[in-house]
């Protein structure tokens, strides 16, 4: 096992020692560890295990960059409320 320091700390390991930790494995990513997955002999690496976060049920926080940010649009910029519907 190796860690790579990125801007967390992330524990990778191949493929045979996932397999053989597999249930460490996902207690640690169960407690916020974050695993990524080398494969080969080149150990490149293919995937990562990160831990399950439950959607956010509460209401959403209106204005939340209000005053941070600043949107400027040019003169000949149009769009209609019809136009920005669509774009979904």
């Amino acid at each position: 096992m190796t860690y790579n320091i990125y801007a967390y700390i992330m524990i990778t390991m191949a493929v045979a020692e996932l397999k053989a930790h597999f249930s460490r494995v996902l207690r640690d990513v169960r407690n916020g560890q974050t695993v990524g997955i080398l494969y080969g002999k080149a150990r490149k690496p293919v995937a990562m295990i990160v831990p399950y976060r439950a959607e956010r049920t509460g209401k959403r926080e209106i204005g939340i960059l209000d005053g941070r940010v600043k949107i400027e649009f040019m003169d000949d910029f149009e769009m209609s409320e019809e136009d920005l519907v669509r774009m979904r």
